[in-house]
């Protein structure tokens, strides 16, 4: 069997960052930049007031209290077109652009004005409330770097730089198909042997986070032919992604169904099908034809955490990301942990804090892989090595953090 990192190299050996696309800068939140923004505007473009008050020169307001003559206003949008000289004021307001010959603003609260007549109740030095021209940023500076998966922080940026567009990394196609005659989808009539399939809703929601384009091919049936029909529903997908059939067994069909002998050239060439994992060892990875695939197990927990591992990192890949490798944290441990085999083990756990604030993983005390409630209650999974000694409370360990850590997944 391979070991977890040894897998993962295989996998990610496999991909490679998908083309660029243009969107819209409306359809760019969550997507993968794939060319700089750059500044196409200097912002400010002029120097402007910070604050709503009085243009002036600071000389005149260096001694207080002083009387101006306001000659003038200069709204946001707009311009006071002459020059303020000796005495004089011109009211300004919030983005307004700064006259000629003012170098300070004497903000509204320090004045008091009659008529054309402004009193100036507090010095104001040069440059006070003032923004220089490219505060922000001048054209050509750097706003995003490629590679970025852009916030509504970074669209915000990317719209004031004057970018109605983007180029992003095309969203990988995922194709997604469940096997299985004992399961249905959510809804469907239940037979009395059938339960309901939880997989693919949950595998294409993880897709969709990670960046990719979910696409259900739906259940195949425990027949071959059948698991072929739908499997031809993955062609000119970037990933296929199956769940239940993935190991040896007499009605574990994923491997036979797609040989050469069925499919000739578009047949499925394995890479591996094992690994050395709890749970999920019976992992397969290979190519169907020209398309990429990882089959995960059929039990719930084994298919989302074979998912975290092997396929986010993969579409973080074709979607121009480092792929992470987890684990990305640790955490004080709960309770005692027995000695583990030769299995690299997850292990659902909650999070909360001792008195020093220190994150304690405490592992749940049944971890059978059917058991999806106990994945959606994990904050974390304690990742224990293989032949890991037993381990006491207090000690620290690695974890892979769920929940608000990992939103979406």
């Amino acid at each position: 069997m391979l070991s977890v990192d040894e897998a993962l190299d295989r996998i990610l050996a496999a991909f490679r960052p998908l083309p660029a696309e243009q969107v819209s800068l409306a359809d760019g939140l969550g997507r993968v930049l794939a060319e700089d923004v750059r500044a196409r505007v200097t912002q400010p473009p002029v120097a402007v007031s910070a604050m709503d008050g009085y243009a002036v020169r600071a000389a005149d307001a260096a001694k207080v209290p002083t009387v101006l003559r306001c000659i003038g206003e200069a709204p946001a949008g707009g311009a006071f077109e002459g020059e303020v000289c000796a005495g004089e004021a011109v009211r300004i307001f919030t983005g307004g652009p700064l006259p000629r010959g003012a170098d300070a603003i004497v903000i509204q609260e320090d004045t008091e004005r009659s008529g054309d007549q402004v009193t100036v109740k507090e010095a104001a030095e040069p440059g006070t409330y003032i923004r220089p021209a490219g505060l922000d940023f001048r054209t050509g500076d750097l706003g995003v770097a490629a590679g970025r998966r852009l916030t509504a922080r970074d669209i915000g940026l990317a719209a004031a730089m004057n970018h109605p567009w983007l180029m992003v990394r095309r969203r990988p196609r995922v194709a997604i198909l469940a096997t299985g005659d004992e399961v249905v989808m959510p809804g469907e009539p239940l037979g009395p042997n059938q339960i309901v399939s939880s997989n693919g809703p949950s595998l294409a929601a993880l897709v969709e986070a990670s960046g990719g384009a979910a696409e259900l091919l739906g259940i195949a049936p425990d027949s071959e032919e059948g698991l072929r029909h739908l499997a031809r529903g993955a062609r000119g997908a970037d990933l296929l992604v199956t769940s239940g059939g993935a190991s040896v067994g007499e009605h574990d069909l994923v491997q036979r169904a797609l040989a050469a002998e069925n499919l000739g050239a578009d047949a499925l060439e394995v890479d591996f099908w094992k690994v050395a994992m709890r749970p999920g060892k019976p992992l397969i990875f290979g190519r169907l034809g020209e398309t990429p695939l990882i089959g995960v197990p059929g039990n719930p927990v084994s298919s989302l955490v074979c998912g975290l591992l092997f396929v986010r990192p993969a579409i973080e890949t074709m979607i121009g990301l480092a792929p992470r490798r987890d684990p990305a944290a640790t955490a004080i441990l709960g309770g005692d942990l027995a000695e583990n085999d030769r299995r690299q083990d997850y292990l659902r756990a909650t999070l909360s804090r001792n008195e020093a604030g220190e994150l304690v993983a405490t592992a749940f005390p049944v971890q059978d892989s059917s058991m999806l409630s106990r994945l959606t209650s994990a904050d974390c999974l304690i990742v224990r090595p293989p032949h890991a000694p037993p381990a006491k409370a207090g000690v620290r360990v690695e974890i892979i953090p769920l929940g608000a850590s990992a939103p979406n997944i």
